[in-house]
C-alpha cells in the first residue's frame, strides 16, 4: 500500500505491469527507463530467459522528486506472462497500489488476455484486494498489429469494470507515459481518499465526567428541602427543646459549620467541575483541529503531486 513518511518526507507507492506473455509488460518499462532524465530513475533490473521473456520481474524505481515538500517515488515492476508462474505473479502483487494491464490487441490472444485478466482478479482476493477498488488500467498494446482487434471489440471482452483505456505501441514509445500518467494520479487521488475514510470514523471519543467531582451540600438541620441526589452523610444531631416543652422552632438555624453554598456557587449534581468540562472540550477541540490540519496537509500534497506527475510525464514524452 501507500507508504507516507512524514519523518523522512518520502511518499512510495508500488505500480505492477500485469499482462499475459509477450504482450509488452517489459518494453513498457524500457520505455520509461529509457525516456526519464538520469537523475530521475534508478537501475533497470530484469531477470530474463534466452528468449528475452521476463523469468522471475523486472523492477525499476522512478523518482519524482519533491511534490508538496514530499519525495515522491514510483516503485515499477513486471510479473512474468507465463502461467506456470503464478506464485511469483502473486508475490509481486504484494503491497500494490496500482495496476496497468498490458492486453495484446491480436486476436489470437484474446484467450489469453481473459485469462490473465481473471487470474489477476484472483491473485488479489488472496490479499483481501478487490480490483473495483484498486486503481488500474488497460492499455491495449501493439494496436500496429495486422490482426489487431477493434477497440470497442476489446472493450466488449475486456473491460468488465469500466476502468480507463490506452492504445498503444510499445516499441516506439507510444501511448505509454499517457498510460502511466494517468495511473500514478489515479494512486495518488487513492490517498486522499483513504485519509477521508480514516477521518470520518475517527470522531473524537466523547468527554468523561470528572471523577474528583465533590459531594453536593447537606440537608439543613430541621427538615428543609434536600438538594437533589444528596450522598448519604452523618444526619445532624435534633436541636435541644427549650425548658418546659415548648415546641422547636419550624425553621432552626444549620448546624454550626454546615452552612450552605451561595447559590450563585451551587451546581447540579453528577456534573463535572468548570475545568474538568474546559479540559475536555480544549481536548476535543484539538483533536478535531488536527485531524483538520492533516486532511488539509494532504489534499494540498494531492493537488501538487498531481500536478508534478504531469509536468514530469509531458517534460519526457518527446
Amino acid at each position: 500500500m501507500v507508504q507516507i513518511n512524514f519523518a523522512l518526507k518520502e511518499v512510495n507507492c508500488k505500480i505492477v505491469f500485469y499482462g499475459p506473455g509477450m504482450s509488452g509488460k517489459t518494453t513498457n518499462l524500457e520505455i520509461v527507463h529509457q525516456k526519464a532524465p538520469e537523475e530521475n530513475k534508478g537501475e533497470l533490473t530484469s531477470i530474463s530467459t534466452d528468449g528475452d521473456r521476463t523469468l522471475f520481474f523486472d523492477f525499476m524505481p522512478l523518482d519524482l522528486g519533491n511534490v508538496a515538500g514530499m519525495r515522491t517515488k514510483f516503485q515499477l515492476y513486471t510479473v512474468p506472462g507465463q502461467v506456470y508462474y503464478n506464485s511469483t505473479r502473486k508475490l509481486v502483487l504484494q503491497g500494490v497500489d496500482g495496476v496497468i494491464f498490458v492486453a495484446d490487441s491480436d486476436g489470437d490472444k484474446m484467450a489469453e488476455n481473459i485469462e490473465s485478466y481473471e487470474n489477476l482478479i484472483e491473485n488479489l482476493n488472496e490479499y483481501g484486494k478487490d480490483v473495483r477498488e484498486l486503481p488500474h488500467v488497460i492499455q491495449y498494446n501493439k494496436r500496429d498489429h495486422p490482426n489487431a482487434l477493434p477497440v470497442e471489440e476489446l472493450d466488449k471482452q475486456m473491460n468488465k469494470f469500466g476502468v480507463p483505456t490506452f492504445e498503444a505501441v510499445a516499441v516506439t514509445g507510444e501511448g505509454v507515459f499517457p498510460t502511466l500518467k494517468v495511473l500514478a494520479g489515479m494512486v495518488l487521488e487513492s490517498i486522499d481518499r483513504m485519509d477521508n475514510r480514516r477521518g470520518a470514523g475517527g470522531g473524537a471519543a466523547p468527554a468523561r465526567p470528572a471523577a474528583d467531582a465533590p459531594p453536593p451540600a447537606a440537608p439543613a438541620a430541621g427538615g428543609g428541602a434536600p438538594a437533589a441526589a444528596p450522598r448519604a452523610a452523618a444526619p445532624a444531631a435534633p436541636a435541644a427543646r427549650p425548658a418546659g416543652g415548648a415546641p422547636r422552632a419550624a425553621a432552626a438555624a444549620p448546624a454550626q459549620g454546615g452552612r450552605r453554598a451561595p447559590a450563585s456557587r451551587r451546581r447540579p449534581a453528577g456534573a463535572p467541575p468548570a475545568q474538568g468540562r474546559h479540559a475536555a472540550a480544549a481536548a476535543s477541540a484539538g483533536k478535531k483541529g488536527g485531524g483538520a490540519m492533516l486532511a488539509v496537509m494532504l489534499t494540498v500534497f494531492l493537488a501538487v503531486a498531481v500536478a508534478g506527475v504531469v509536468f514530469f510525464v509531458m517534460n519526457n514524452q518527446g
